[in-house]
This record gives structure tokens, C-alpha cells and sequence, in this order.
């Protein structure tokens, strides 16, 4: 299992284990939040001291001014919004303070005005902390204490108002905490950054397929009056573009799918088509119409859509025609069979289709719990001197994302919180990415306008059926960042996670249920399509999110959704390679073993397989009940072995660590390349080079599958002519011969031993190999 860390970790802080450490590791299970519920008991208890700031009344100042109260606390500073123009502003903030990282004696609040010098301010006052260990303490489910007058005073001591406030100490389990400002900043955090520290939970919009396919365009006239020629149709969804091929007699009825695009609910977009004709090389558009998606016919099954007729509007700016009277004739519904892929098949975390009343076919059959703890970083940033991260965490699983806090100036960041899924299927997969927050800072993309991307530090991947049920694991999984210059362990990160199954025969009911929803079976998708569909719902939940507040970037949504996992990469086809040779490996190893038994490399194994050879061929119902108590003695042995972590992304699996610098920034160079000519010269030599061993590989197989295929066309007549008499020789023998003498003779002679072996290949092979094949017919 690896060296068990105690709650104390002797590791210093930020200290990374040693480079060739890259497995998981079990962790001492934390001591779980106290309180009714048990709602946090896969993480530790955390304490923050917690300021609401209500409102104020009675300000007192020269002129109108737009109030808003600063909270300072030793480093941090935190500020409300401002109100415009009152002297009795409503603010309702709420603020959030780390008690472990609380160094300051007093807790100042000043109320100022937009605009002011740094160091002016209508009026403040100062909470003494040696005495806030007697403030109220929120225990849920206990609710925050009330609110209370402070009075503010000037410089000089005069009164100038009163600020109203709540200040208690509390847990995470505490209701303001989802909604509270985390200041965990060194440095002031302006109202600008402030939603960048939240925690947030993300709803991923409902997605569902459109079908639309043209079937006919009937009375549609030409700029030129004229009514024949050549048209087609282009369909635009937002973005996503289609078009039907050029048709001269304006029908479509060979089109059998249509074209599909993705949309959100509520389904408000509108449906464009455009009837565009082709003159001389030129198009011209002829006339469209817009449907609004929300009144296309639902479907959920595989029967037919009858068409519907849609009036076409002339295009603006075109001359005008007495009595246009041009339709379209579309089919158009809304394909709720299906289940949207919004990431690769093999890591879905929600498999319901997009259909309300199906989603309830699938039954919850259990419960999945993340505590997100801590994690130990490597500095990404130099701040004052020394390395500093703003890191949080993305947990995604089903249409629920949820967001951690943003920790900033820390590398051991500590969230300790937890989240719970519903789980309508256990083969799936959890999802928990760390990124660091790079829109904080001096050369944040928020203060210097920059585009500027949050990094990737790594992400743990669990599949729910590799969990026991019940059983609570608690590891501290490795961070693999991966980029153009190579592999980097960007630190660990410490979870805990548990599956709870409430429905034991649902559980085990699923195994004989298809993974995906019944329409990808009745009318499949094809790989392209299913591709090109994914792209598109990537940017759809990308353009979603990111308009929440806070949003949740682009590039994280892509990193969750796995959105690049097409891109070539010479390194991801090693790894595949390797994997398929690992998982061939018991059938190179039974047919190593099998040759060491037929040269008698052990004569005792090799009698002692030639006695139970000759017992099964003699007593041959005996064949299946010994391969199955195999198999099952087998998986007992194996059971006493079982590993005791789940799996967890390696870079030694992923070939990261072996990889040719070239290689790596072949793989995260853009499409189309942006190198120049001679590294893409470079590249396109060594990947044909490459295809060539390909090519002679597949050449091979194609060749044998030939042989085998031509010993009965007469292509070669004396070779098939041997062949017949050959068969018709083992005919006879085998007929007149019993089938136990038979499979004992030939077990026996591919069994004999070297002695009346030779070293040139027998009969049989030198016969198929001199078989032909179409290889003389390639130029």
C-alpha cells in the first residue's frame, strides 16, 4: 500500500515525495466533522470565523458618496459592494476567515465611499479577537446568530453612523459557507476576484439531440424568374452548420438520417433554414425560415416523424415577388432517446438519456460521497519572493459540477469538503481536477485583460465499480501534469470516498442491462457523428458555465470532458500498444508454457499434462466442469490478492515518462500545426516511416487470411486439388477411427518430444505458405 502518512505528516509542508513515487497512498482517515447529520464525516472539522455585514445607518459625511464596508484582518482585506448614493446602504455580505490562519489581534471595519484616498473613510470600528473565543458558535443545524449595531466612529473619534453586523465562529457545514467570501489571501482581494474564491455548485444544462432532415422545397423562384435549377439547403443551430447536397429536382429523399445537431434546454434557440440556389458558380439565397426548437415533436423511441410544411420568407434586400408562395418540407423532432456524449464512452459518469420519463426508468440504486481534503502543490507562481499557488478543485460527475474554494498564496491548500451524487449506474466514472486559479494576481486575466488559460495541475479519476460498497477509501493520489516539455508530479491530493448502495438487487441488475440508452442501439450513431456531436456539447456546456457567476472557464470544462482525446499523439499510441500486449500477455504466457511442455523442458509437468490430457479426451464431459472450476479457483486465488486501492491515471501506463520531447509537442501543437515547414517535414517522414512497418504488419495478416481463403477457389488447382484429397483422406479416418484415438494422436505428436523433433517446418506449413494470395495483383 505504500508508507501510511499520519494526520500530522511528518512530510514539511510543500515538501513533495521523492520523484520515483508516483503510485497512491493510503492516508489515516481524519476525525469527521462534528454535529447532527454527519453530512462532513469523510473530512476534518474546519473552523472560520465568520462576518456578515448587513447594512449601515445614519453616515455621516460631507456630499453624496457610494458606500461600501472594508474588512481588515492582518493581510486580508475584504470589501462589500458599493451602494450608490444613500446613508443607509444594504449590503448582506458575507465573509469568511480561516481560524488557522488568523494572526492579527484585531478585526477593523471601515466604512467608505468609491472613490476615496486609500487611507480615508467615513467611519470604522475594531472587534477585539482576544474575546471573540466567547462570540456565538453556529453548529448546525443550528442557524448564525442575529445581527447587531456597531457604532463608527472618524479619526477624531466622532460618531458617524452605525454598521450592522453578525460575527460567530463556525464550521464548513455552516449555511453561509456556500455563499461566503473565502478571503484565503495574503494579499487584499478586490471585489473584482472576490467570486473567484467561492465555493460554487454547477448544474450542466439538460442536452438533447435535433434531427432535421429536408425531404422537399416546392415553388421557389430564382433572381432571374426562373423556377428549375440547382439548390440546397443549409441549416445553422447557433454555431453548428449543415447543408444537404445539390439537388436539381428540390427533393431529398435519399437523405435516410438528416443532419443532427446538439442543443440545451430550455430549448429557446431558433432552427435556421436557408434554401440557397447555384447559378454560374454563384449561390444566391432564395429564402428561409426560423422554428423555434421548443415546438419540434418529442421523441423517444425509433417510429417514424411525419414531415411538416414551412412557408419560406423572401431574404431582405432581394426584389420583391407577387404571391411568393415557396415551403419547405422538413422533418424535425427532438431525439430525447438518447444520451448526449459530453466526454469519451469510456469515462461517462451519467448514462440517463436526455428524456425525463426514461431518466426515471433508472432507478438510483446507491450513493457516492468525495471528501475533498487537502493537497500538497508545487509552486506554480512567485509571490514576494517565494513560490505561492492559487489552487481549487473541480469535482464532476453526472450533471452536478462542484467547485471548491479558490486557496490562495497556499501549496498546502486545505478544503475539506464533501459531496454526494446519486448513482443511477456504478460503471462510471468520478472525476476530481486541480487547477490553479491564474485569474488572481498581478497578471491575472481579470485585472490585466489578458486571456490568460487557469493550469491544469492534475486530476484523479475513479471508477465507482472498482469500490466496494461501504468501504471508505482515503488516499493521497499523485498530480500528473503533462505538456510539451514533458511529464511533472505538480504535487498530491489527498481524497476520501465512499459508495453506499441502497438497492443491492438493482446493483447487480445493472450488469444485465446495455449501457447506453435503447436508441443508440435501435438507430446507432456513427463514430463520426458521435465525435463531431461531442465537440459540439463540449461548447455548449463550456458557454453555459461560463456565464454563472462565478463561471467556471473554458479550458477547465474541456480538461473534465476529456475534449482533445482524438488529437494524434505518437505516445498515446505506444501506450495503446503496450496496453493491448499486456492484455494479450496470459495468452503468450499459455502458449510459452504449452512450448516448454511439448520440449519437455519438465518432464514431470509434461507427463503429468499428458495424463490429464488423456483423462479429458477419454471422459470428455469432463472438458467444461474442469475449465469452469479452473476459471473459478483461479478468481479465489486471485480474490486473496485483490488490490486494495482503485486505479488512479499512471504515467508509466501513459508512456509520459518515456517520451521523446518531439513527440510531446507534436501532441500539443494546434490544428492545423503552427510549426514551421521543416519540423512538419520532419514529422510527416518519421510518421510515414512508421506507417511503412504498419503497412508490411497488415500487408502479413492480409496475406495469411488470403491463403486461407484461396485453398478452396482453385486459383492454385494442384494445391486445392491436394487439399480436397486431403480432407477427404481425414474424412475417412475420421469416421472409421474413434474420436478419443483421434484427439489422443494428434495431442500426442504436438506433444512428443525433441528427440523426434526436427528443425525445419512441417508439412502443413510448408503447404499454406505456398499457398497463393492477391499480393501479386498490387502495383
Amino acid at each position: 500500500m505504500g508508507d501510511v502518512l499520519p494526520r500530522s505528516y511528518a512530510r514539511p509542508a510543500g515538501m513533495l515525495p521523492p520523484n520515483n513515487e508516483f503510485g497512491i497512498r493510503e492516508i489515516t482517515p481524519g476525525l469527521a466533522c462534528s454535529g447532527p447529520g454527519g453530512a462532513y464525516e469523510l473530512v476534518e472539522r474546519m473552523e472560520y470565523l465568520y462576518v456578515r455585514v448587513v447594512k449601515a445607518r445614519g453616515l455621516k459625511w460631507s456630499g453624496e458618496f457610494d458606500p461600501f464596508a472594508e474588512l481588515r484582518l492582518g493581510g486580508y482585506s475584504c470589501i462589500t459592494r458599493h451602494v450608490e448614493k444613500t446613508a443607509s446602504p444594504e449590503w448582506d455580505d458575507v465573509f469568511a476567515f480561516s481560524r488557522e490562519r488568523i494572526h492579527a489581534p484585531f478585526l477593523d471595519v471601515l466604512v467608505r465611499g468609491r472613490g476615496f484616498a486609500k487611507d480615508d473613510y467615513v467611519g470604522s470600528t475594531r472587534l477585539d479577537l482576544g474575546i471573540l473565543p466567547d462570540a456565538p458558535a453556529s453548529v448546525q443545524p443550528d442557524s448564525s446568530p442575529a445581527p447587531q449595531w456597531y457604532p463608527v466612529f472618524d479619526k477624531k473619534g466622532e460618531f458617524r453612523g452605525e454598521v450592522m453586523m453578525a460575527v460567530w465562529f463556525g464550521t464548513q457545514k455552516d449555511s453561509y459557507f456556500d455563499s461566503a467570501v473565502h478571503a484565503d489571501a495574503a494579499f487584499p482581494v478586490d471585489d473584482k476576484l472576490a467570486a473567484h474564491i467561492k465555493h460554487i455548485r454547477y448544474d450542466v444544462p439538460r442536452l438533447c439531440y435535433v434531427r432535421v432532415k429536408v425531404t422537399e422545397v416546392r415553388d421557389i423562384v430564382f433572381a432571374d424568374k426562373a423556377r428549375v435549377g440547382e439548390v440546397f439547403v443549409r441549416s445553422r443551430i447557433l454555431g453548428q452548420v449543415h447543408r444537404t447536397r445539390t439537388s436539381m429536382d428540390h427533393r431529398w429523399k435519399d437523405e435516410e438520417n438528416g443532419h443532427l445537431f446538439v442543443a440545451a434546454a430550455p430549448f429557446k434557440d431558433y432552427l435556421n433554414m436557408s434554401v440557397v440556389g447555384v447559378k454560374n458558380g454563384k449561390e444566391e439565397v432564395i429564402g428561409h425560415v426560423n422554428v423555434l426548437l421548443d415546438s419540434f415533436e418529442r421523441r423517444c423511441d425509433a417510429r417514424p416523424i411525419s414531415p411538416r410544411w414551412f412557408s419560406l420568407m423572401q431574404p431582405e434586400g432581394a426584389a420583391k415577388i407577387d404571391k411568393y408562395s415557396a415551403k419547405i418540407s422538413v422533418v424535425l423532432c427532438l431525439e430525447c432517446g438518447y444520451k448526449v456524449l459530453s466526454e469519451p464512452v469510456h469515462y461517462l459518469s451519467d448514462v440517463r438519456p436526455a428524456a425525463r420519463e426514461q431518466e426515471r426508468e433508472r432507478k438510483c440504486i446507491g450513493l457516492v460521497e468525495l471528501g475533498i481534503r487537502e493537497a500538497i502543490l508545487t509552486a506554480t507562481r512567485t509571490r514576494d519572493g517565494r513560490g505561492s499557488c492559487d489552487a481549487y478543485c473541480v469535482a464532476k460527475y453526472g450533471v452536478k459540477w462542484y467547485r471548491t474554494r479558490t486557496v490562495t498564496d497556499s501549496i498546502s491548500p486545505r478544503f475539506h469538503q464533501q459531496y454526494h451524487w446519486e448513482v443511477h449506474d456504478h460503471c462510471t466514472v468520478l472525476t476530481v481536477a486541480v487547477f490553479h486559479n491564474s485569474q488572481i494576481g498581478d497578471k491575472g486575466g481579470l485585472v490585466a485583460g489578458d486571456p490568460v488559460k487557469d493550469v491544469l495541475l492534475g486530476k484523479v479519476r475513479i471508477r465507482l465499480s472498482t469500490l466496494e460498497t461501504g468501504r471508505t477509501y482515503a488516499y493521497a493520489y499523485p498530480l500528473m501534469s503533462l505538456h510539451g516539455g514533458g511529464v511533472k508530479k505538480m504535487g498530491e491530493l489527498r481524497l476520501a470516498v465512499r459508495f453506499s448502495s441502497t438497492s443491492t438487487l438493482g446493483l447487480f441488475q445493472t450488469y444485465a442491462q446495455p449501457h447506453l440508452p435503447p436508441m443508440h442501439y435501435h438507430r446507432p450513431l456513427t463514430v463520426v457523428q458521435q465525435e463531431m456531436l461531442r465537440r459540439e456539447a463540449v461548447t455548449i456546456i463550456a458557454h453555459r458555465l461560463g456565464r454563472m457567476d462565478p463561471p467556471l472557464r473554458r479550458e477547465c470544462v474541456e480538461y473534465l470532458c476529456e475534449s482533445h482525446a482524438l488529437r494524434w499523439s505518437m505516445r498515446r499510441s505506444k501506450a495503446h500498444f503496450f496496453r493491448l500486449a499486456e492484455a494479450l500477455e496470459p495468452l503468450s504466457a499459455a502458449s510459452a508454457w504449452f512450448y516448454h511442455v511439448c520440449r519437455w523442458t519438465n518432464p514431470v509437468t509434461t507427463v503429468a499434462v499428458h495424463v490429464i490430457f488423456t483423462m479429458l479426451v477419454c471422459y470428455p464431459s469432463l472438458v467444461l466442469p474442469t475449465f469452469f472450476l479452473y476459471k473459478f479457483m483461479l478468481g479465489m486465488r486471485n480474490y486473496l490478492r485483490r488490490p486494495k486501492h482503485p486505479w488512479h491515471v499512471d504515467m508509466r501506463v501513459s508512456h509520459a515518462d518515456t517520451a521523446h520531447p518531439d513527440e510531446l509537442d507534436e501532441e500539443f501543437d494546434e490544428f492545423p500545426t503552427a510549426r514551421p515547414p521543416e519540423v512538419v517535414r520532419m514529422r510527416y517522414d518519421k510518421l510515414r516511416s512508421l506507417n511503412a512497418r504498419i503497412q508490411e504488419i497488415v500487408g502479413d495478416i492480409a496475406t495469411h487470411a488470403e491463403r486461407a481463403r484461396c485453398v478452396m477457389t482453385w486459383r492454385d488447382p494442384r494445391a486445392t486439388g491436394l487439399y480436397l484429397l486431403g480432407c477427404l483422406c481425414l474424412a475417412v479416418i475420421t469416421f472409421s477411427v474413434p474420436f478419443q484415438a483421434v484427439a489422443l494422436l494428434t495431442g500426442f505428436y504436438l506433444m512428443r518430444h525433441p528427440i523426434l523433433r526436427q528443425r525445419l517446418p512441417d508439412v502443413v506449413a510448408n503447404f499454406f505458405r505456398r499457398l497463393p494470395c492477391k499480393v501479386d495483383c498490387l502495383l
